[in-house]
C-alpha cells in the first residue's frame, strides 16, 4: 500500500482552507457590507478592507488548524514519547495512525527503540556474565594455585623424605601449572569469542572431508581408550563457510568430552547428513551417570555437575566455547540424553 504523502495532505487542506476563507467568507462579507454600507465613501471602503482581509486570515489560519490538528497532536504525541525514550524507558513504542511520513517515523523510533532496549540489554548481560565470569574463574583458579603453593612451600623448607618425594612433589607441581595455565587459556578464549570487536576468518570447506580427517587423528586415542567408532557420513559433498581453526576447536571439544566421560569400553556414534539447506551433525556416546537433568546446561559456564569432583573434570567452560563458536557461524548446539546416550547435535547453513 502506498503512503499517503504529508505534503499532499498539507497541499489538500490548505487548498480547503483558502476555497473556505476567499469565496465563501467574501461573498458573505460582501452581502453584509450591502447592508450597513448603502453608500460608502472612503473610511467605509476601508473598513470594508480591513474586516475583509482581517475575516479571510483568521478564517484561513482556523479552518487549517482544524484540518491538520490531528497530524499536529499526534507530531506532539511522537515529540513525547521521544523524550520518554531519551530518559532513558526503552522499548517505549508510538501508536501507528494513518499511512504518511509521520506514520513512518513512528514506525522507525519504535525500531529504534525497541533495538536499543534489545543492545542495553545485551550490554547488561554481557557486564553479568563477566562478573560471573571473574567469579567463578577465580574459584578455579585458587585450586590449582593453592596447591602450587603448598608444594613449593614443602620443598622450600625441604618436608620430604627421599628424592622419590621430591620427584612426586615436583610432578604434582608440574601437573596443577598445566591445568592453571590451560584454565587461563580457556579464560582468554572465552573472553575474545564474547567480545563484539571479534571477527572470524571464513573460508569455504567441505565439513565430510574436515570431519573425516578430525576423526582419522583421533581414531588410534579412541580405540586406545576403549572406544569403537561407528560413522555415518554422507558421500554428497557439503560446503560450509567457517573459521577452520575455531570449528575444529568445536570438534575438539566434543571428542575430548567423549574420551572424558564415556562408557568404556563401548560405541561412538557419529553421523553427518543434508536437511534442506542444513547440515546436521551428531555425536554419541554412551554414558554411565549424567551429571545434569537438563543436559543443555552443560553448556552453560563453568558448570560441571558431578564432574567437578574429578580430578580430569576440567574448568566446565569448553563447552560454552563450542556454543559460542557455532553462534557465531549462525549455527545451532543442542545436546539430548536417551537411554544411557548422550548426544549432541550440530546444525549449519549449507553454502549456496
Amino acid at each position: 500500500m502506498r503512503s499517503k504523502k504529508l505534503s499532499v495532505q498539507l497541499l489538500t487542506a490548505i487548498a480547503i482552507s483558502f476555497f473556505i476563507s476567499v469565496p465563501i467568507v467574501s461573498n458573505i462579507l460582501l452581502y453584509v457590507m450591502d447592508i450597513f454600507f448603502k453608500k460608502p465613501n472612503f473610511i467605509g471602503i476601508t473598513i470594508y478592507y480591513f474586516i475583509w482581509i482581517t475575516t479571510v486570515i483568521l478564517t484561513f489560519i482556523i479552518s487549517l488548524l482544524v484540518m491538520i490538528r490531528r497530524k499536529i497532536k499526534y507530531l506532539q504525541h511522537i515529540t513525547d514519547s521521544v523524550q520518554t525514550i531519551a530518559n532513558g524507558k526503552l522499548g517505549t513504542t508510538i501508536e501507528i495512525k494513518g499511512n504518511d511520513e509521520l506514520s513512518q517515523l513512528a514506525k522507525n523510533i519504535n525500531y529504534m527503540s525497541k533495538e536499543l532496549k534489545s543492545k542495553f540489554e545485551h550490554e547488561r548481560q554481557i557486564v553479568s556474565a563477566k562478573n560471573e565470569l571473574i567469579t567463578n574463574i577465580s574459584h578455579d583458579l585458587r585450586t590449582p594455585l593453592t596447591s602450587i603453593i603448598g608444594y613449593v612451600d614443602l620443598l622450600r623448607k625441604k618436608e620430604y623424605r627421599d628424592d622419590e618425594q621430591l620427584y612426586d612433589y615436583l610432578e604434582t607441581i608440574y601437573s596443577k601449572s598445566q591445568n592453571f595455565s590451560k584454565l587461563i587459556n580457556e579464560l582468554f578464549e572465552y573472553t575474545k569469542l564474547t567480545s563484539p570487536d571479534l571477527k572470524l576468518n571464513f573460508t569455504e570447506v567441505e565439513l565430510g572431508g574436515l570431519l573425516e580427517q578430525i576423526l582419522g587423528e583421533y581414531m588410534p586415542i579412541l580405540e586406545k581408550e576403549g572406544l569403537d567408532i561407528q560413522k555415518s557420513i554422507t558421500e554428497e559433498d557439503i560446503h560450509v563457510s567457517m573459521d577452520i581453526e575455531k570449528i575444529v576447536r568445536v570438534y575438539d571439544n566434543l571428542l575430548m568430552n567423549v574420551i572424558k566421560y564415556s562408557k568404556k569400553p563401548s560405541i561412538l556414534k557419529v553421523d553427518l547428513h543434508i536437511v534442506g539447506i542444513k547440515a546436521i551433525f551428531t555425536i554419541s556416546n554412551q554414558v554411565e551417570n549424567l551429571p545434569v537433568q537438563d543436559v543443555n546446561k552443560l553448556f552453560e559456564r563453568f558448570y560441571r555437575g558431578d564432574m567437578a569432583r574429578k580430578e580430569d573434570g576440567g574448568s566446565g567452560i569448553g563447552l560454552a566455547i563450542s556454543k559460542r563458536i557455532i553462534e557465531l557461524h549462525g549455527g545451532t548446539i543442542d545436546a539430548n540424553y536417551r537411554e544411557g546416550w548422550l548426544t549432541f547435535t550440530i546444525e549449519n547453513i549449507i553454502k549456496e
